[in-house]
Protein backbone atom coordinates (compact mmCIF):
# COMPACT_ATOMS: atom_id res chain seq x y z
CA UNK A 1 0.00 0.00 0.00
CA UNK A 2 1.17 3.50 -0.76
CA UNK A 3 -0.05 6.80 0.59
CA UNK A 4 0.73 10.00 -1.28
CA UNK A 5 -0.47 13.55 -1.21
CA UNK A 6 2.01 15.81 0.57
CA UNK A 7 1.14 18.65 -1.81
CA UNK A 8 -1.95 17.43 -3.64
CA UNK A 9 -5.00 15.27 -3.04
CA UNK A 10 -4.61 12.25 -0.74
CA UNK A 11 -4.38 8.89 -2.55
CA UNK A 12 -4.07 5.46 -0.92
CA UNK A 13 -3.31 2.55 -3.26
CA UNK A 14 -3.18 -1.24 -3.16
CA UNK A 15 -2.37 -3.83 -5.84
CA UNK A 16 -2.22 -7.61 -6.08
CA UNK A 17 -1.89 -10.28 -8.77
CA UNK A 18 -4.91 -12.59 -8.79
CA UNK A 19 -3.13 -15.05 -11.10
CA UNK A 20 0.28 -15.67 -12.60
CA UNK A 21 -0.95 -14.60 -16.02
CA UNK A 22 -2.22 -11.08 -16.45
CA UNK A 23 -1.66 -7.70 -14.94
CA UNK A 24 -2.05 -6.70 -11.33
CA UNK A 25 -5.40 -5.58 -9.98
CA UNK A 26 -4.89 -2.00 -8.80
CA UNK A 27 -7.05 0.04 -6.45
CA UNK A 28 -6.77 3.64 -5.29
CA UNK A 29 -8.70 5.57 -2.67
CA UNK A 30 -8.87 9.10 -4.03
CA UNK A 31 -10.78 12.14 -2.86
CA UNK A 32 -13.39 11.35 -5.55
CA UNK A 33 -13.87 7.67 -4.66
CA UNK A 34 -12.59 4.12 -5.17
CA UNK A 35 -10.66 3.88 -8.44
CA UNK A 36 -9.98 0.37 -9.80
CA UNK A 37 -8.10 -1.14 -12.74
CA UNK A 38 -8.71 -4.82 -13.46
CA UNK A 39 -7.80 -6.71 -16.66
CA UNK A 40 -8.11 -3.75 -19.01
CA UNK A 41 -11.23 -2.42 -17.34
CA UNK A 42 -11.36 0.50 -14.95
CA UNK A 43 -13.83 2.56 -13.02
CA UNK A 44 -14.31 5.17 -10.33
CA UNK A 45 -16.97 4.54 -7.70
CA UNK A 46 -17.89 7.39 -5.40
CA UNK A 47 -17.87 6.26 -1.77
CA UNK A 48 -21.62 6.85 -1.40
CA UNK A 49 -22.22 4.66 -4.52
CA UNK A 50 -20.70 1.58 -2.88
CA UNK A 51 -23.70 -0.50 -1.83
CA UNK A 52 -22.03 -3.32 0.12
CA UNK A 53 -18.78 -4.74 1.45
CA UNK A 54 -18.39 -8.36 2.51
CA UNK A 55 -15.22 -9.38 4.35
CA UNK A 56 -14.29 -13.06 4.58
CA UNK A 57 -11.48 -15.48 5.37
CA UNK A 58 -10.69 -17.55 2.25
CA UNK A 59 -7.67 -19.84 2.61
CA UNK A 60 -6.38 -21.75 -0.40
CA UNK A 61 -3.87 -24.58 -0.68
CA UNK A 62 -1.01 -22.23 -1.60
CA UNK A 63 -1.84 -19.67 1.11
CA UNK A 64 -3.61 -20.69 4.30
CA UNK A 65 -3.77 -17.08 5.55
CA UNK A 66 -5.80 -15.28 2.86
CA UNK A 67 -8.52 -12.68 3.30
CA UNK A 68 -11.01 -11.26 0.81
CA UNK A 69 -13.17 -8.16 0.47
CA UNK A 70 -16.05 -8.08 -2.03
CA UNK A 71 -17.04 -4.49 -2.83
CA UNK A 72 -20.37 -3.96 -4.63
CA UNK A 73 -21.60 -0.92 -6.53
CA UNK A 74 -25.17 0.38 -6.65
CA UNK A 75 -25.07 -0.04 -10.44
CA UNK A 76 -24.53 -3.80 -10.10
CA UNK A 77 -20.76 -4.15 -10.45
CA UNK A 78 -18.54 -5.94 -7.95
CA UNK A 79 -14.78 -6.05 -7.39
CA UNK A 80 -12.83 -8.51 -5.28
CA UNK A 81 -9.77 -7.49 -3.27
CA UNK A 82 -7.47 -10.25 -1.98
CA UNK A 83 -4.75 -10.12 0.67
CA UNK A 84 -2.32 -12.28 -1.31
CA UNK A 85 -0.47 -11.88 -4.60
CA UNK A 86 1.00 -14.48 -6.95
CA UNK A 87 4.78 -14.22 -7.15
CA UNK A 88 5.84 -17.41 -8.97
CA UNK A 89 4.19 -20.69 -9.99
CA UNK A 90 4.80 -22.04 -6.50
CA UNK A 91 4.60 -18.90 -4.35
CA UNK A 92 1.62 -16.82 -3.31
CA UNK A 93 2.86 -14.01 -1.06
CA UNK A 94 0.81 -12.42 1.72
CA UNK A 95 0.34 -8.65 1.68
CA UNK A 96 -1.13 -8.41 5.16
CA UNK A 97 -0.25 -4.85 6.19
CA UNK A 98 -1.16 -3.27 2.85
CA UNK A 99 -4.50 -5.08 2.64
CA UNK A 100 -5.47 -4.29 6.25
CA UNK A 101 -4.54 -0.60 5.94
CA UNK A 102 -6.35 -0.26 2.61
CA UNK A 103 -9.58 -1.85 3.88
CA UNK A 104 -9.59 0.23 7.07
CA UNK A 105 -8.99 3.41 5.05
CA UNK A 106 -11.78 2.45 2.62
CA UNK A 107 -14.21 2.09 5.53
CA UNK A 108 -13.07 5.42 7.02
CA UNK A 109 -13.58 7.27 3.72
CA UNK A 110 -16.99 5.67 3.18
CA UNK A 111 -18.09 6.68 6.68
CA UNK A 112 -16.83 10.21 6.05
CA UNK A 113 -18.89 10.34 2.83
CA UNK A 114 -22.04 9.29 4.71
CA UNK A 115 -22.29 5.90 3.01
CA UNK A 116 -25.25 3.63 3.81
CA UNK A 117 -23.54 0.50 2.48
CA UNK A 118 -24.44 -2.91 3.87
CA UNK A 119 -21.40 -4.17 5.79
CA UNK A 120 -21.33 -7.94 6.29
CA UNK A 121 -18.69 -10.35 7.47
CA UNK A 122 -18.19 -14.05 6.82
CA UNK A 123 -20.02 -16.32 4.42
CA UNK A 124 -23.61 -15.88 3.32
CA UNK A 125 -26.14 -17.32 5.77
CA UNK A 126 -27.25 -20.16 3.44
CA UNK A 127 -23.67 -21.12 2.59
CA UNK A 128 -22.71 -21.07 6.26
CA UNK A 129 -25.72 -23.25 7.16
CA UNK A 130 -24.72 -25.72 4.42
CA UNK A 131 -21.15 -25.84 5.81
CA UNK A 132 -22.47 -26.52 9.32
CA UNK A 133 -24.82 -29.24 8.03
CA UNK A 134 -21.96 -30.91 6.15
CA UNK A 135 -19.76 -30.79 9.26
CA UNK A 136 -22.57 -32.28 11.39
CA UNK A 137 -23.01 -35.21 8.95
CA UNK A 138 -19.24 -35.71 8.83
CA UNK A 139 -19.04 -35.68 12.65
CA UNK A 140 -21.76 -38.33 12.93
CA UNK A 141 -20.03 -40.51 10.30
CA UNK A 142 -16.60 -40.19 11.96
CA UNK A 143 -18.10 -40.96 15.37
CA UNK A 144 -19.75 -44.07 13.93
CA UNK A 145 -16.45 -45.20 12.42
CA UNK A 146 -14.64 -44.59 15.70
CA UNK A 147 -17.20 -46.60 17.69
CA UNK A 148 -17.04 -49.42 15.15
CA UNK A 149 -13.23 -49.49 15.25
CA UNK A 150 -13.25 -49.66 19.05
CA UNK A 151 -15.90 -52.41 19.11
CA UNK A 152 -13.90 -54.71 16.81
CA UNK A 153 -10.60 -53.94 18.51
CA UNK A 154 -8.98 -51.97 15.67
CA UNK A 155 -7.07 -49.59 17.93
CA UNK A 156 -4.69 -48.47 15.16
CA UNK A 157 -7.71 -47.53 13.05
CA UNK A 158 -9.28 -45.72 16.02
CA UNK A 159 -6.07 -43.73 16.56
CA UNK A 160 -6.01 -42.83 12.86
CA UNK A 161 -9.62 -41.60 13.03
CA UNK A 162 -8.88 -39.54 16.16
CA UNK A 163 -5.76 -38.04 14.56
CA UNK A 164 -7.60 -37.25 11.33
CA UNK A 165 -10.50 -35.66 13.24
CA UNK A 166 -8.10 -33.50 15.29
CA UNK A 167 -6.26 -32.31 12.15
CA UNK A 168 -9.55 -31.63 10.36
CA UNK A 169 -10.94 -29.69 13.34
CA UNK A 170 -7.75 -27.62 13.52
CA UNK A 171 -7.81 -26.84 9.79
CA UNK A 172 -11.54 -26.22 9.37
CA UNK A 173 -12.28 -24.78 12.82
CA UNK A 174 -10.60 -21.45 12.09
CA UNK A 175 -12.43 -21.14 8.77
CA UNK A 176 -15.83 -21.81 10.36
CA UNK A 177 -15.18 -19.54 13.36
CA UNK A 178 -13.91 -16.58 11.30
CA UNK A 179 -16.60 -16.84 8.61
CA UNK A 180 -19.63 -16.80 10.90
CA UNK A 181 -22.06 -14.42 9.17
CA UNK A 182 -22.80 -11.12 10.90
CA UNK A 183 -23.13 -7.41 10.22
CA UNK A 184 -20.72 -4.75 11.43
CA UNK A 185 -20.36 -0.97 11.41
CA UNK A 186 -17.78 1.38 9.89
CA UNK A 187 -16.10 1.97 13.24
CA UNK A 188 -15.99 -1.74 14.16
CA UNK A 189 -14.35 -3.55 11.24
CA UNK A 190 -13.95 -7.19 12.39
CA UNK A 191 -10.31 -7.88 13.29
CA UNK A 192 -10.76 -11.63 12.70
CA UNK A 193 -11.30 -10.91 8.99
CA UNK A 194 -8.25 -8.70 8.59
CA UNK A 195 -4.69 -10.05 8.52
Amino acid sequence: MQVSGAQGPSVTSYAYKASLIGSAHRFELTDEGLSWHIAGRSGLWRYDEISAIRLSFRPVSMQQHRFRADVSHTGGGRVRILSTSWQTAALMAPQDNGFRDFIIELHARMAQAGSRAELTAGLGRKTYAAVLAFLAVLTVAMTGLLIRALMIGEFAGALFIIGFAALFAWQVGGFVRRNQPHSYSFDRVPKALLP
